[in-house]
């Protein structure tokens, strides 16, 4: 799987292999120690962003941080491949947000419509500063003007699964990011 073309099965077609996914994650960890961010909270957006929220995660101690984590669970998408334009609140977070230095972390940026709602909703419940960390930006216009303070891979528009992200929940169980070459 070093190649980056390299077709698994007859359904997937890797995009971003696990080594490369390694190597950046260790890279954008070095960027989030570098902003020197006191008092840090993440948040991740649930549930695409779960096995790369993780990994971060561990990257961002063996850099030498140690945050607090929570999640929230939004959806713009239901089970739909394109974003219904609503974002809801499925599952909300637990800690405070008041006067902490948060990290949102989430899957995909494409329409940017997820994000936004979060740093909105975080910065109406006080927190001090939000950044935002996303594995895939999506190059392609915005519903809403926002680009990711960190990511870790420009995409293409195309729909992509593996690495926490599924289609009808499946695939996400994957090592890597891949996209469907059926449907």
């Amino acid at each position: 799987m070093n190649d980056a073309t390299t077709t698994i099965d007859p359904e997937l077609e890797v995009i971003f292999p696990p080594e490369a996914i390694a190597r950046r994650l260790e890279e954008l960890a070095q960027e989030i120690v570098k902003a020197k961010l006191e008092n840090l909270l993440v948040v991740a957006i649930l549930k695409g962003s779960f096995v790369f929220a993780a990994d971060l995660i561990r990257a961002m101690h063996a850099a030498g941080l140690a945050p607090e984590v929570d999640f929230m669970t939004l959806s713009s998408y239901k089970k739909a491949r394109i974003s219904s334009g609503q974002v809801s609140i499925l599952r909300d977070m637990d800690l405070d947000v008041r006067g902490r230095n948060v990290l949102v972390i989430d899957d995909v940026l494409d329409s940017g419509r997820t994000l936004a709602f979060a740093k909105d909703l975080l910065a109406a419940r006080g927190a001090t500063s939000i950044r935002t960390c996303v594995l895939l930006d999506k190059q392609l216009p915005r519903a809403v003007n926002l680009e990711p303070d960190y990511y870790a891979f420009l995409c293409p528009n195309e729909f992509v699964v593996g690495y926490g992200m599924d289609v009808a929940h499946r695939y996400r169980e994957l090592p890597f990011v891949g996209r469907l070459v059926r449907h």
